[in-house]
């Protein structure tokens, strides 16, 4: 009775760890949040030849060209045009190299039209409330100290950019989280939008995971 007492508790710890380890998985990335990640890393640092492959994974991992271009097109918002351009024209050349051996990918939709009649600084605003969680007073700390940044910011990064439903709220915080923490000196940015992750439901497994994905990258 000891023995198939012992292993009836070896077998229930088992099913245990095994429920543990499933609901973790859940909770993490997907391949094609990996692959968000990875890309956007990438590009933040200009490492070349990796994004390459991160580019044909991320395609073969069920991404879309369309949300593909859409990450490399978000990055110049946080690391700059040159960076975000050499993505594309990486991009471009991964592309022509899939087409010339064969493979078909899907392009995926293209972002819908906008249709909120609000002005453009108004619309921004509620983006960024959204991804906060915060309703935004009088603007303060560098918004008030350069407003023009203050309207860049809202008007064409939380509204140009991010109205644009190619990517979702999520999938954009995770390539600009995934961005920021494979660069040096942005640790504030990057505090906050984890915060703004954590926000619109990306667990803490999942920003765990980005941070492991684009800390190795940024160090590589």
């Amino acid at each position: 009775m000891k023995k198939i007492g012992i292993t009836m508790m070896a077998i229930c710890i088992a099913i245990c760890l095994s429920n543990i380890l499933k609901a973790q998985d859940m909770n993490s990335l997907n391949k094609k949040q990996q692959k968000i990640a990875a890309i956007a890393a990438n590009t933040a640092v200009g490492n070349l030849d990796a994004l390459k492959g991160e580019l044909n994974a991320g395609l073969d991992a069920g991404g879309t060209v369309n949300q593909i271009k859409e990450v490399l097109v978000q990055m110049y918002a946080y690391c700059g045009f040159p960076h975000s351009l050499q993505g594309i024209n990486t991009f471009m050349t991964v592309m022509d190299e899939r087409k010339a051996n064969g493979i078909t990918d899907n392009m995926g939709a293209e972002a819908s039209t906008i249709t909120n009649t609000k002005e453009k600084y108004i619309r921004g605003k509620e983006n960024l409330q959204q991804l906060t969680g915060v309703v935004e007073g009088t603007p303060g700390g560098a918004n008030a100290f350069a407003p023009a940044i203050d309207i860049f910011l809202k008007e064409h990064l939380f509204a140009d950019i991010f109205e644009r439903d190619i990517l979702t709220f999520q999938e954009r915080e995770l390539a600009t989280i995934s961005a920021l923490a494979a660069m040096e000196g942005v640790d504030p940015m990057l505090r906050s939008h984890l915060n703004m992750g954590r926000n619109i439901g990306l667990t803490q497994p999942q920003l765990d995971a980005a941070l492991s994905i684009a800390t190795k990258i940024g160090t590589d």
